[in-house]
């Protein structure tokens, strides 16, 4: 149908409206709100009651409105009015609803002249009115008189600010024509605003007060000062009028009959008064609907597709049908095991990118968190000789030994392969750990059903601490095997013959490494272990400071670039006699630090000891540290009993040195077997006894146990959050088929009026206040308070049964917190 005007528009809207309110859905066309802007006692409470056609603001000389009021008019078929803070009650009497008005300002503000930023919210609905917001606001005043603080009016300014910033806002920048119109405060505070002019009408009041022999012609034909959507001339009410109670019906024949008698204004009576405004304010709604349809329309079939499918299988659920609980049961458990399989496998449906879980931390753990923690239980060089020296001393006892004795080896091996326990059992545990933060991930989608969500929790978890602790006693056996029996005839034991030739050729091995190689670079430098970015944090601010580079480790060096594409190289450090060491995170500092250092305390970087490198998540540390333990750069061993920390041992003995290097070469032989041993064993042990098991028993046996507990009725008892939520997608799904149908009758054809063309509004100045408000000293002040960005609110709009007043979307019902509030300078002193 082709909407001809808002006769027939509005009502289709409420339709809408009230299609969607009940589902707690925005109709999202977000009607606009008209902010009444002035100095005091400039007609803005007359202008708001001329559009309502009641008397019902409070009235008086001075700061009358000390408090916003947002006034939210609704078409219905009795008149009569809410108010936010006692919504039980409805006004018939329009009297009884400025007593509320006047009430509701005293017990917040007193009773003498103070004023707040917290709205009052008022709800009119009449036959005689449109869908519209109104926000009748303080007037813009100097001087602080009665409680009102001294910085009143930046306090009033930032309060319109709140409103007048919204893009959905019409300013209606009212200002007396008995004035001086370029020093209008409210045509500077919507300037600030709207610089464009697209939002701001000028309203001229109180033309019948001016002086014999002047008029506002010039100005309401928009020639002298002029604005883009021009001005609107209106007549108010006079005090006396009020006081009399002149009825605003002829005060509007009144005031038609001004315009058409005053020689100034008959050429144009036809655009002024209050009837015109209301037609203007009335095409910019159309407008406004109009440009908002095509995309609201599309948002509400995008969101009716997005339910579609879960409200057609809550359409036939039953929650009291037995074969549905149990079937829904059936599937919530073949989910979860689908669901733990997929995070362990890593082949979800959902692929987080963010950060890594279920089977991507476990094989982290696997192959780069347990391997640094075997190197880190590692005996440092001189007390694992000097542990060396006192056992071949004791088993010699008072004789002198003539052979390099065997037991002294047994026993070295036997407490280094018995310190491999603790990363071991260490190792169980962050694989329970983070198998049972993976069953958290899969049992969250179970909280449709509380009492289920917590048995299976309960069952899951008990099965992994079962398994964990058959893990653990197996990964001791497996410890006590290698403890058992040392098996000297390994093929890739060395032996006792072999150890000592390698101590009589030490010295001729460094010569040749030396000599042998020169000129030539190694296969391993070529190699590429890992890239990344890394910060480097420890260079002091004089030299640069903290900065990020490429970071590229090979087998041989770390080299670092100013950027990924590896052009230009800052420097490369070799890896030789290099270790790292672990560096406390700092008080205020995100970033997770190693440090690199040289054992033989060299500099590592030009004037420092050590390179401090940092990273922006523990998971990357720690990856960072095995790559550069696969390159061979090993943690610092930290001595905590003090054992091995004094000066090396001095052998008088030539005998006694031989036998301590065969046998560190022995020990350093069957280690690295126990090691490499450990190294694949572990990870295959946990596999099988643990992650295996625990999906077996999801799949296989989680269902029989839940049956077992004999109330499988009731583990399906829905949450209160569910059925609510099954009833609001009922709900939602029903309001957005017949919102489509209602826009269906819409036709986006509806008559507009385009944008005036820009016109030159430099006349405007900015709004800065002139005195300081003791009327002594200037004060230089800035602008009004930037335009802050005003959050879009998805807000819920409740049902009219339960929540008599609806906000709008972007309606505010107190000052909101994004708004800068600008601080006045201090008083100064006056002598």
């Amino acid at each position: 149908m082709g909407n001809r005007g808002m006769e027939e528009l509005i009502p289709l809207v409420n339709r809408l409206q009230d299609a969607l309110s009940g589902v707690g859905q925005s109709c999202s066309l977000h009607l606009p709100q008209i902010a009444v802007v002035g100095g005091q006692s400039a007609g803005k409470s007359s202008v708001l009651e001329s559009f309502v056609g009641r008397d019902f603001l409070p009235r008086g000389s001075g700061i009358v409105t000390r408090r916003p009021l947002i006034l939210q008019l609704l078409s219905a078929n009795s008149e009569y009015g809410e108010f936010l803070h006692c919504r039980e009650k409805k006004f018939i009497n329009f009297d009884e609803i400025r007593q509320e008005i006047e009430a509701e300002t005293r017990r917040v503000t007193g009773s003498n002249k103070g004023i707040s930023p917290v709205p009052i919210n008022l709800r009119i609905y009449s036959p005689h009115v449109l869908n519209l917001t109104l926000v009748d606001l303080p007037g813009i005043t100097k001087l602080p008189v009665g409680d009102q603080p001294a910085d009143i009016e930046y306090q009033i300014r930032d309060m319109i600010m709140q409103f007048i910033c919204m893009e959905n806002c019409l300013i209606l920048a009212v200002t007396p024509a008995n004035t001086d119109l370029a020093n209008s405060d409210a045509l500077k505070l919507a300037k600030d605003v709207d610089p464009q002019g697209q939002r701001t009408i000028g309203v001229i009041t109180k033309l019948d007060l001016m002086d014999e022999g002047t008029d506002a012609r010039e100005i309401l034909e928009n020639r002298l000062l002029p604005l883009r959507r021009g001005y609107i001339g209106v007549v108010n009410r006079s005090q006396k009028d009020i006081d009399g109670k002149k009825d605003i019906k002829a005060a509007l024949l009144a005031e038609e009959k001004f315009f058409l008698s005053h020689p100034a204004y008959r050429h144009m009576a036809a655009t002024m008064g209050t009837p015109y405004l209301q037609r203007i304010l009335n095409q910019q709604l159309t407008n406004h609907i109009r440009d908002t349809l095509p995309a609201f329309r599309s948002r509400l079939q995008s969101q009716l597709l997005a339910v579609n499918k879960e409200a057609e299988e809550y359409k036939q659920y039953s929650p009291d049908d037995a074969a549905r609980r149990t079937k829904t049961l059936l599937k919530s458990v073949q989910r979860l095991a689908v669901d733990f399989e997929k995070l362990i496998e890593g082949s979800g449906d959902k692929v987080d990118t963010i950060n890594l879980s279920g089977g991507a931390r476990i094989n982290q753990i696997f192959h780069e968190r347990f391997p640094y923690e075997l190197v880190k239980i590692e005996s440092d060089e001189r007390k694992l000789r000097q542990e060396i020296t006192y056992a071949i001393r004791n088993i010699h006892g008072v004789r002198t030994g003539l052979f390099t004795p065997d037991m002294a080896f047994e026993a070295i091996v036997k407490k280094q392969i018995s310190t491999l326990k603790g990363p071991c059992i260490k190792f169980v545990d962050m694989v329970s750990q983070e198998l049972i933060t993976t069953v958290y991930q899969c049992i969250d989608k179970l909280s449709s059903f509380p009492k289920l969500r917590d048995e299976t929790e309960k069952i899951i978890t008990n099965e992994i601490r079962k398994q964990e602790s058959k893990c653990r006693d197996q990964v001791l056996l497996l410890i006590d095997i290698q403890l058992a029996y040392i098996n000297t005839k390994h093929e890739d034991f060395i032996g006792f013959t072999n150890a000592q030739q390698m101590y009589n050729q030490s010295n001729k091995k460094i010569v040749t490494g030396i000599a042998g190689n020169q000129g030539v670079v190694p296969l391993s430098s070529l190699i590429v272990i890992r890239k990344g970015w890394l910060t480097v944090s420890n260079i002091s601010i004089m030299k640069g400071g903290s900065k990020e580079y490429w970071f590229v480790l090979t087998a041989e060096s770390l080299s670092w670039f100013k950027d990924d594409e590896e052009k230009e190289k800052k420097y490369m450090l070799p890896l030789d006699n290099l270790k790292l060491r672990d560096v406390e995170k700092g008080f205020m500092s995100s970033k997770f630090v190693f440090a690199i250092f040289n054992t033989e305390l060299r500099n590592v970087y030009k004037d420092y000891k050590c390179l401090e490198l940092a990273c922006n998540s523990q998971d990357e540390l720690d990856s960072w540290k095995a790559s550069l333990l696969r390159a061979g750069v090993y943690p610092e061993k930290v001595t905590v009993d003090g054992q091995g920390s004094g000066a090396p041992e001095n052998f008088t003995d030539p005998q006694l040195e031989r036998q301590v290097e065969t046998i560190r070469n022995l020990v350093d032989s069957y280690m690295s077997i126990i090691y490499k041993t450990i190294r694949d064993l572990m990870p295959k042990a946990i596999m099988h006894l643990m992650i295996n098991s625990v999906k077996e028993f999801i799949s296989s046996e989680l269902l029989a146990q839940l049956y077992a507990l004999g109330e499988c009725s009731a583990l399906m008892d829905e949450s209160p959050a569910q059925q609510q939520h099954r009833e609001e997608v009922l709900r939602k799904h029903a309001a957005l088929k017949e919102a489509l149908a209602v826009i269906g009758e819409i036709s986006t054809s509806t008559c507009s009026t385009p944008l005036p063309p820009p016109v030159d509004s430099s006349w405007i100045q900015s709004s800065s206040p002139k005195k300081s408000v003791t009327g002594a000293k200037p004060v230089t002040r800035g602008h009004a308070p930037p335009v802050p960005r005003v959050p879009t609110h998805t807000g819920r709009t409740a049902s009219p049964s339960t929540d008599g007043f609806q906000q709008l979307t972007g309606q505010p019902n107190r000052a909101p917190p994004s708004v800068p509030r600008r601080h006045p300078p201090a008083i100064p002193n006056v002598k």
